[in-house]
């Protein structure tokens, strides 16, 4: 009795193939990989190109849902003015997406 089969088919393989239980096994890698990992990494990576490319005068959008444009580019944060005269330091992660095409 095989703990790997056990925990794959739900019961032992009596006579069956080692190397079916592994194929199956790297199936279902394969398959979270493509279907999870994959799309993530891509979606962080356009994330990240998107925050390398903002400028002074950007108007952005931040997790907390604070709209605002950017006034300051420093190394691990921005300062965005939210209205006249206030501004806030955010940390360059919690950037989400320009909201130039919102009218504000």
């Amino acid at each position: 009795m095989n703990l790997l089969n056990v925990l794959l088919m739900g019961q032992p393989a009596e006579g069956g193939s080692p190397y079916a239980s592994f194929l199956m096994l790297l199936l279902i890698i394969v398959v979270f990989y493509f279907f999870m990992i994959r799309p993530q990494m891509k979606r962080q990576k356009e994330l990240r190109k998107f925050r390398e490319s903002l400028q002074k005068g950007d108007k952005v959008v931040t997790t907390g849902g604070i709209y605002g444009k950017i006034d300051t580019i420093k190394e691990t944060y921005f300062v965005i003015e939210i209205d006249n005269n206030v501004r806030v330091k955010i940390d360059k992660s919690a950037v989400l997406k320009d909201s130039s095409d919102i009218q504000s």
